[in-house]
């Protein structure tokens, strides 16, 4: 219109004028409903995790401010769940060594539990040992879809670095130390005991595996080993018969 003369140039500007005002006012009002939005939702708390919520700690009346040290409610995660345990800080290599190989399998028992130990795998470990411990803080992370750990319970962890096969494994009780290191009676066919220097590659509570010095089928000497000296006649006693 204003180029064939229908209105006048300052119509246009006008015109023109309204049109952008107009538009900074819808403009405005849409910010207006964000706004309103957002304070809609600083009325609702949402859950940052899916778990089960504890008791309330802020009733009715109570005074509360922002930041504040109690919390509202806690909610914990349960599946799935971690579980954190603390190994000595001078075995942080091989777990770092065996982790880069691939994922390592961690399995937990819990006090007085009749089934198999629930398995899982490490999820993270700490960037820093603790100087008043000397350990370093591990996480692994376990399915849990049938709940049997909950927060807060006391497991026994067990973190399997490597398999290793074909080990020549003896009884933790076998093992003596003497002057020369470690080693154990072994029983000969004619019933004599025979003592036979070993060298221990690590020891898993009731169970030693040894490096070398023993054979798969060598019987050793588990109790009584004050009592003998090389070529001592010996007696093997038949296992106990459970009832």
């Amino acid at each position: 219109m204003l180029e064939k003369n229908f209105i006048s140039a300052d119509a246009y500007e006008q015109v023109r004028t309204n049109a952008e005002t107009a538009r900074a006012t819808v403009a405005a009002d849409e910010a207006a409903i964000d706004g309103a939005k957002l304070s809609l939702e600083y009325c609702t708390i949402r859950s940052p995790v899916t778990g089960y919520a504890g008791r309330i700690q802020i009733q009715q009346g109570n005074l509360v401010k922002a930041n504040d040290t109690n919390p509202l409610v806690t909610i914990n995660q349960v599946v799935p769940i971690y579980v954190s345990f603390s190994v000595p800080e001078q075995n942080i290599n091989d777990v770092l060594k065996y982790q880069a190989d691939g994922e390592l399998r961690v399995r937990v028992n819990l006090a007085g539990m009749q089934h198999a130990p629930l398995a899982g795998k490490l999820s993270s470990l700490d960037n820093a040992a603790d100087t008043t411990t000397g350990t370093i803080r591990l996480r692994a992370e376990f399915p849990n879809t049938d709940k049997s750990l909950w927060p807060g319970q006391f497991v026994n962890v067990v973190l399997t670095l490597y398999d290793q096969k074909d080990a020549t494994v003896a009884p933790s009780a076998a093992v003596q130390s003497g002057p020369k290191g470690q080693y154990v009676f072994v029983v000969k066919p004619d019933l004599t005991a025979e003592l036979r220097d070993i060298k221990v590659a690590r020891t898993e509570g009731d169970d030693t595996v040894v490096a070398s010095g023993l054979q798969p089928g060598d019987q050793v000497v588990t109790v009584g080993q004050v009592r003998l000296a090389p070529g001592t006649k010996v007696s093997p006693a038949k296992p106990k018969q459970s009832s």
